[in-house]
């Protein structure tokens, strides 16, 4: 039989706290959210033209004198239709205007509208979509309103009601935030029936947890993807909204510029000094598809799913 030398040996004393110690990587959300956004090439790139895009569009008009219904200088033949320059980067108009100056006035009305508009029916889509979501009674009386209204083309409802308020700014935005929040609030509550009765949430309600508590902290955390994914569609289409309404004189005062509002006094020169059409036509286009792009990105990059 052999021999153990002991001597060859060492003995470690066992240390109990080593069994607390927790081995797995420390994981924070919001920095795998951020890992997971800017791993994609393209969201350099749209988010870097949506910056420039919104620092022009709020900054620049501070230190512009810039007037839409303005024709001081139609008399300046010398300032009519010149073309793009060095000294006029978007040229100018019949009046001897700067598109420069009137695109950024455009773009900020035109960004503003959509921006305030989606968070309002963000806000009212998240919090009647909760309520709906897991109130039985509620949910018989909301259906029959969501089918209802549901039928109506949202397009539609803007256009009657900026016809019947008239043009405005804040005319616009209610006639946008009227039922735009519904087609949200359907989409929470549809996303809350799945979590709802999961296991978790089932065992937190045997237990006494608050309703509202169990929403906040166990199913609104789940949902945060497609809320983002709710924001990127609402805030182009709210831009496409408002140029589709300023183009046939709806929406704005014919004394605001807006993207759509250029486009539509620009319409005419297609064939003549087409520069003036298609400029603020590219700007609105570059805006919705950043806001799209980069909205994407984020609503991808938000759920927990994708994270490693």
């Amino acid at each position: 039989m052999a021999v153990v030398d002991k001597s060859k040996f060492q003995f470690v004393t066992v240390d109990k706290t080593v069994s607390e110690t927790i081995d797995a990587p420390s994981y924070s959300y919001w920095r795998s959210v951020g890992r997971q956004f800017f791993k994609k090439k393209s969201t350099y790139f749209w988010l870097f033209l949506l910056i420039v895009i919104v620092l022009m569009s709020f900054i620049y008009p501070m230190f512009s004198s810039y007037d839409f219904a303005s024709v001081d200088n139609i008399n300046n033949f010398a300032m009519r239709n010149l073309k793009p320059s060095a000294e006029y980067w978007f040229g100018t108009d019949k009046n001897g205007q700067s598109l420069f100056d009137g695109v950024w006035y455009g773009a900020r009305n035109s960004i503003l509208i959509a921006v305030i508009a989606t968070l309002i029916n963000l806000i009212v889509g998240v919090i009647v979509g909760g309520l709906w979501g897991v109130s039985k009674s509620l949910d018989r009386l909301m259906l029959e309103v969501y089918n209802i209204i549901a039928n109506v083309p949202t397009l539609l409802i803007i256009i009657v009601l900026t016809y019947a308020m008239g043009a405005g700014f804040w005319n616009l935005i209610f006639a946008m935030c009227i039922t735009g929040w519904l087609s949200t609030a359907y989409f929470i509550r549809v996303q809350i029936l799945r979590y709802r009765d999961l296991e978790y949430n089932l065992a937190s309600r045997t237990l006494g947890t608050p309703m509202f508590k169990m929403m906040v902290k166990n199913i609104l955390p789940q949902l945060i993807s497609v809320i983002v994914t709710s924001t990127s569609q609402m805030l182009p289409a709210f831009i496409s909204y408002e140029a589709f309404l300023s183009y046939f004189g709806l929406g704005l005062p014919l004394t605001e510029p807006s993207l759509g509002r250029l486009i539509s006094k620009y319409s005419s020169n297609l064939t003549t000094n087409a520069y003036l059409f298609w400029i603020p036509l590219t700007v609105l286009i570059l805006v919705s598809l950043s806001l799209f792009i980069v909205g994407q990105n984020l609503a991808d990059a938000s759920d927990p799913r994708s994270h490693r």
